[in-house]
């Protein structure tokens, strides 16, 4: 995949991410240049790029969210593509749009196609044309009459939620079990979806009571060529926040599975989708429903990697450059089994965050293991982004095994000078329902109620 014509490449991004980028860059043979903050000046993974440069202040809308500052920055370095991560401006098409006026390419989707799948309720008509099933309720967005409002609700059936159209990350979420709640709750989903999303539209759907979160990988190049590259069970969630991922899903029906990978992979290419991407849905009494696409990189997606032996970033980047997928959909394979516990800088019993400097690190090692992080003993871990510092991810040959290994490297994992989550992690992977496999979306918030009862 090398290019004879070294090409260069703008990390919109910070921390773990940039650093998994950088190394996929090297391995394509291009040059690769990182945008930073003030707050991320001297971050050692800065050294491992060809040239950087600091785009504002810490906050990030300073910063990596400062679209004119990015360009800018990336013009500067004489970025020919654009790479956006994930967060921050990876989904938003008007960021799409300057990258191509300023005469770069993105390594996502076009912008019209970001735009289209990142608002939930034309993704959902898109996923129901495409034969893709989707959570009852209607393709449009709510009216504004109560009255009509109310018949929609009754005709879907309580409980229903109501979510934010141009939302995302669990926010502009609100669950509504009886009908004398909601005009209430219309009324404050629909501020907190134009106060985090700069859009009031919300829509309405059936609220389930024990799904599972389960994702399907996907991967398409402009040659029409779309692969679906298996699935994830990411049902461990915390407010709406993922906390370990696994591949596959545990106690579902593989051909299942492949019949709504084959559906992604075909809606991808009537939509003319071009790079990586994830279809995430909600599955409960053996049925699948659509709740929404990711159109960039996930932080999950080291699992997929393992199971397939591919190196996603790498081909995600690609076919950014115009290459073809160097394989076809029956040469992809899943071997094994893999498990990922993000680790946060949070204390494992309040969540607050715990940002500082690191004064020692130990990582962990050995077969099947693998961990991504920008850390390093003296590095400081800064309040003004994501607390998330180290993705611990586990392989074996069975979940069992997996599970083993990803317990062994938790007990080694030491980060001091802030706290971590690893022993929150560790208790999470020793319980008997995780350790069954398949637990709900309500799985951590039970088991987190039920260890504060048990310390009363």
């Amino acid at each position: 995949m090398t290019r004879a014509d070294q090409q260069t490449v703008f990390i919109a991004n910070r921390g773990e991410i940039a650093l998994r980028i950088i190394r996929a860059c090297r391995r394509l043979g291009l040059r690769v240049v990182c945008g930073y903050s003030e707050a991320d000046r001297g971050a050692p993974y800065l050294d491992l790029a060809d040239a950087a440069i600091c785009i504002g202040p810490a906050p990030a809308s300073k910063s990596y969210l400062n679209i004119p500052a990015v360009i800018q920055a990336a013009r500067l370095l004489g970025a020919d593509l654009v790479h956006p991560g994930y967060g921050f401006l990876s989904e938003n098409a008007g960021f799409a749009e300057a990258v191509t006026a300023a005469g770069m390419r993105l390594i996502g989707p076009s912008a019209d196609v970001m735009r289209r799948m990142g608002d939930k309720v034309e993704a959902k008509a898109a996923m129901i044309a495409a034969g893709v099933p989707c959570v009852p309720g209607p393709d449009s967005t709510l009216p504004k009459d109560p009255a009509a409002i109310a018949a929609i609700a009754e005709e879907i059936g309580y409980p229903v939620i109501l979510k934010a159209a141009g939302g995302g990350g669990g926010r502009g979420m609100r669950i509504v079990r009886d009908p004398a709640a909601l005009a209430e709750a219309c009324m404050l989903t629909r501020q907190e979806a134009e106060r985090f999303f700069g859009n009031p539209d919300i829509y309405m759907e059936k609220f389930l009571q024990r799904p599972r979160h389960v994702e399907i990988q996907i991967l398409a190049d402009a040659h029409g060529t779309a692969l679906w590259l298996g699935d994830r069970d990411c049902s461990m969630q915390r407010r709406h926040q993922k906390l370990i991922e696994e591949a596959p899903a545990p106690g579902i029906d593989r051909a299942l599975i492949a019949e709504i990978g084959a559906r992604c992979a075909a809606s991808c290419r009537e939509i003319g989708y071009v790079g990586a991407g994830t279809f995430e849905f909600l599955y409960e009494d053996g049925q699948f429903y659509f709740i929404e696409m990711n159109t960039r990189i996930q932080v999950e997606h080291p699992v997929t990697e393992l199971v397939t032996g591919l190196d996603i970033v790498a081909l995600q980047i690609d076919v950014a450059l115009g290459a073809a997928l160097p394989l076809s959909q029956d040469q992809v394979a899943s071997a094994g089994h893999a498990i990922e516990c993000r680790i946060n800088a949070e204390d494992p019993e309040s969540f607050s965050p715990s940002p500082g400097r690191v004064t020692g690190l130990h990582l962990p090692g050995g077969p099947g293991i693998r961990v991504e992080t920008h850390i390093v003993a003296g590095a400081e871990v800064s309040a003004h982004y994501d607390s998330m510092i180290a993705k611990v991810i586990a392989h074996g040959a069975t979940r069992e095994e997996a599970l083993s290994r990803a317990c062994t490297a938790l007990a080694e994992l030491r980060i001091d000078g802030v706290r971590c989550n690893a022993t929150l992690h560790a208790a999470l992977l020793a319980d008997p329902g995780f350790v069954a496999g398949g637990v709900s979306i309500h799985h951590f918030e039970q088991w987190l109620a039920a260890q504060e009862k048990a310390d009363v």
